[in-house]
């Protein structure tokens, strides 16, 4: 059997009635990995000896029943920001290309503590933020579905990697959509967790007041299979909450009927992709035949959330990098120094008032959340961008989709909604839901992947 394409919940199964076993999908997905990843390059390091190691540990375990949790005999990776203990963490960088952690990432420990299996380092944009980038000592990764195009960023390898088929479960990171847009571009799904639900400690910073790590899966039911085992306090980051982790599978009974969705669609009506529209008005509704009240909602536009956010994230950058930028400018690649350097200009004063600007625009989302029990809008407003270095850097010049829930701190998930019919490439579903409501968005993620097949469609690597 190929467990490729098996989901994490799947896989628990054939471990418990002894048709598959941890040692045997690692091995196939080794070897998956060493076919097809030339191509895609979502991995900077495989860990192949880490790998079969801690398989046969789990192997030895479940057939012992001991089962650890969720994630005990898994395969996953990590973005390369996520430090390991003996197993170099570059960050897509040449600042850090020989850097090898003392310690694991608070969040690493947990996975090493369930079981699970790790299976390399994944591709990033540089620090999680310069990126696409042609002039890195790796190359950027690449989309599965056509490696002509992108996976986004800058959770890159990861949402390459999980789309790919050679890990079933990735850890990403995201700030402004660094999540939810490879997984929005990849057909995958991506959960942005509610800041402070899942530790920090260990992962390389971007902006301080906005990071949140999370993770990538095939599944919503994955999703929370995986936040199962990374959620919860850590009393060493000071952006933790201490909040009981509640039992996320639990939540997904199949039904959404009565609850109440507010749908933000004038944030992807105009100047999205052309099929977009189109997409999001099947997927409501789904939604609806499902049970659930879908209304519409008016919110500030997208280029004021993404200029708040902006101004805050690009002085908060230029603060962590500002050392580096002003001994060794040159072993930054282009795109992350032009990206920072305007921090510098950023006055005291425009950062107080993006922060109080933030406020205000967190509000309006919690006002609509008295309203409503979740909001829906598109996860990426196109499709994958053309893997292109001579292309303009956009980043900064057009609005985001995903970085209202960034400003507001909500947990947002990204899931595959439909293709765009020009590329073949996915489009995505966006669902958020009022802090620690992560049950909430998973529950109306699994009812709609219920009724729909968009995230059992895989590329054809061959």
């Amino acid at each position: 059997m190929d467990p490729a394409f098996l989901t994490i919940a799947e896989l628990n199964r054939f471990y418990d009635r002894r048709e598959l076993s941890p040692v045997e999908v690692t091995r196939s997905l080794l070897d998956r990995i060493a076919a097809y990843d030339g191509k895609l390059h979502s991995f900077i390091r495989v860990t192949p000896e880490v790998a079969l190691a801690e398989a046969q540990a789990a192997e030895r375990e479940l057939a012992a029943g001991r089962r650890r949790g969720p994630l005990h005999g898994i395969p996953y990776a990590l973005k390369d920001i996520v430090e390991t203990a003996g197993i170099p963490t570059t960050g897509h960088s040449k600042l850090y290309c020989d850097y090898v952690p003392a310690a694991d990432a608070h969040l690493v420990t947990l996975l090493k503590a369930g079981g699970a299996v790790l299976m390399g380092k994944l591709a990033t944009w540089e620090f999680a933020l310069g990126g696409p980038s042609w002039d890195l000592p790796w190359p950027p990764a690449r989309n599965p579905w056509n490696p002509d195009y992108l996976p986004g960023g800058s959770s890159s390898g990861a949402g390459a990697a999980v789309a790919a088929g050679f890990v079933p479960g990735a850890v990403g990171t995201d700030t402004g959509g660094s999540i939810r847009g490879p997984a929005a571009v990849c057909g995958i799904a991506g959960l942005k967790p509610t800041y402070g639900r899942v530790s920090r400690r260990g992962v390389f910073p971007n902006t301080f007041t906005m990071d949140h790590c999370g993770p990538l899966t095939r599944s919503a039911e994955d999703v929370a299979l995986f936040m199962q085992v990374i959620a919860g306090f850590d009393a060493e980051d000071l952006g933790s909450e201490d909040t009981p982790v509640p039992d996320y599978a639990a939540a997904l009974t199949g039904s959404i009927k009565s609850l109440r969705l507010g749908l933000i669609e004038h944030w992807y009506a105009h100047g999205a992709h052309p099929d977009l529209p189109s997409a999001m008005s099947a997927a409501i509704e789904v939604l609806r035949g499902l049970g659930a009240i879908v209304e519409p909602l008016q919110l500030s536009s997208l280029r004021d959330y993404t200029d708040c956010k902006t101004t805050i994230s690009i002085a908060e950058l230029y603060a962590i990098h500002e050392k580096d930028l002003k001994t060794r400018p040159r072993d930054f690649g282009r795109i992350l120094r032009n990206r920072v350097l305007p921090g510098a200009l950023i006055g005291a004063e425009d950062y107080v008032q993006a922060l109080r600007w933030r406020t205000v625009l967190a509000r309006e989302q919690a006002m609509a959340l008295k309203q409503f029990d979740a909001l829906l809008t598109a996860g990426a407003l196109g499709v994958a961008d053309p893997a292109d270095p001579d292309l303009p850097d956009r980043l900064v010049s057009l609005p985001s989709i995903t970085m209202p829930f960034s400003v507001g701190g909500l947990p947002a998930l990204a899931i595959p909604c439909g293709f765009g019919r020009a590329e073949g490439l996915p489009l995505s579903l966006q669902i958020a839901a009022a802090p620690m409501a992560e049950p909430t968005v998973l529950r109306i993620a699994h009812a709609y992947q219920q009724a729909t097949d968009w995230h059992r469609r895989h590329p054809d690597l061959a």
